[in-house]
């Protein structure tokens, strides 16, 4: 939640664990804040990929254009961004990421694995 630019993360993960394949997870989000300096004011393209081990999407990628300006005398802006999916469906286990970009420039490359749970089994 973004509460007067303030990011409050609540209840994080980084593992799904199912005992049926494909997995569908009812919802998460992916919670950012990005700091943007002087050398990166002007037109970027914003770009957020969801891929598995493989580098193949698992997802449609998210894309936007965003202008980037500074304040007179800022030295930085920070922006948060939340991103909500509902649902979010994973065809197999395995490792996967969150790739984002500015201008095919990776910003982060956030993890989130998924495991398969056998009867018995704690995730």
């Amino acid at each position: 939640m973004d509460y007067n630019s303030k990011l409050c993360v609540l209840g994080t993960f980084d593992t799904i664990g199912s005992r049926v394949l494909p997995v569908v997870h009812p919802a998460a989000a992916l919670a950012l804040r990005i700091c943007f300096r002087q050398a990166d004011e002007g037109n970027h393209q914003l770009s957020i990929r969801l891929i598995d081990e493989d580098g193949n999407n698992s997802m449609q990628p998210l894309e936007a254009a965003i202008d980037i300006k500074l304040g007179e005398g800022a030295d930085f802006v920070t922006r948060n961004m939340i991103l909500n999916f509902q649902p979010l469906r994973f065809e197999k286990a395995g490792l996967f990421s969150f790739e984002v970009s500015l201008s095919g420039q990776t910003l982060a490359s956030i993890p989130l694995r998924v495991i398969y749970v056998e009867e018995g089994q704690q995730a």
